[in-house]
């Protein structure tokens, strides 16, 4: 699969015109709890050449999309974002491109630009934004998915992950890793909450995901509680990030360089 991926990574920079900085994976894989049909869920990050950005219309603004997606199948699901989309959210300190630079699975990385990014975003992490990422989705996906009297197996993972990456961010002030048996060890004490939950993740990566059964109240009222507790403590937060505006653009500039003088 990974020269599949590979492949497609190649055909996107020379149908778009484009150079790819970085490729991971996401999601489920990243997470480590795919189940055998689980997809692959592959972002990546790259730059247009120079003279695309000198124009009266920026990248992003009318036809001028700064995000590519491909056609969506059974086994791939890729998407990217622009390099000057990539660093704004990167300033806010966006949870889910966050993740892509902590990714275990990387398909493909070139030039200096990730390294940078990785480095900085030690210090570019806000815990408040990111704890209210991702208590809204544990809290949607928790009214959505969990209310009824049976629920299916993985849609409790789609509520454990953010509830256990945002009491990772309580615990450590800093961004939280992505495989979900690094959060389950360090954060939830032995005992039947996480006999349940280990269960779960056996029959999910087994491949029981879609199963329907009556909801583990144990699990259940953890969420719930947790939920409303980790919102209460997001809420006291109120801290100031430095601007990182003027490294962002000098970033985005010795980009430019790197990439494209190494290439004409």
């Amino acid at each position: 699969m990974r020269d599949t991926i590979i492949k497609s990574l190649k055909k996107i920079e020379e149908d778009y015109n484009i150079k790819i900085l970085y490729a991971c994976e996401s999601g489920s894989r990243a997470w480590q709890f795919p189940s055998k049909d689980s997809d692959y869920d592959v972002r990546f990050i790259y730059v247009h050449k120079k003279e695309d950005y000198l124009t009266i219309d920026p990248i992003g603004i009318g036809s001028k999309r700064d995000v590519i997606e491909l056609p969506v199948n059974d086994l791939l699901d890729i998407s990217g974002w622009e390099l000057t989309k990539a660093l704004r959210l990167f300033r806010k300190s966006n949870p889910p491109l966050m993740e892509w630079l902590r990714s275990g699975i990387v398909y493909y990385k070139a030039f200096s630009t990730i390294e940078q990014m990785q480095e900085l975003s030690k210090n570019i992490f806000a815990p408040n934004s990111c704890l209210h990422h991702y208590l809204n989705m544990a809290n949607n996906n928790f009214r959505e998915y969990l209310q009824a009297e049976e629920v299916k197996i993985k849609k409790y993972f789609n509520v454990l992950r953010p509830v256990l990456a945002s009491k990772w961010i309580e615990k450590y002030n800093e961004f939280p890793p992505l495989e979900f048996s690094t959060l389950l060890h360090d954060l939830i004490l032995e005992g039947a909450l996480k006999n349940e939950i280990n269960t779960l993740l056996k029959r999910k990566l087994a491949g029981e995901e879609l199963d329907r059964e009556p909801k583990i109240q144990v699990i259940t009222h953890f969420l719930n509680k947790e939920i409303d507790r980790l919102r209460e403590y997001a809420n006291t937060l109120n801290i100031d990030t430095p601007n990182f505006t003027p490294k962002l653009d000098l970033l985005f500039r010795n980009t430019l360089e790197e990439v494209w003088n190494k290439n004409y």
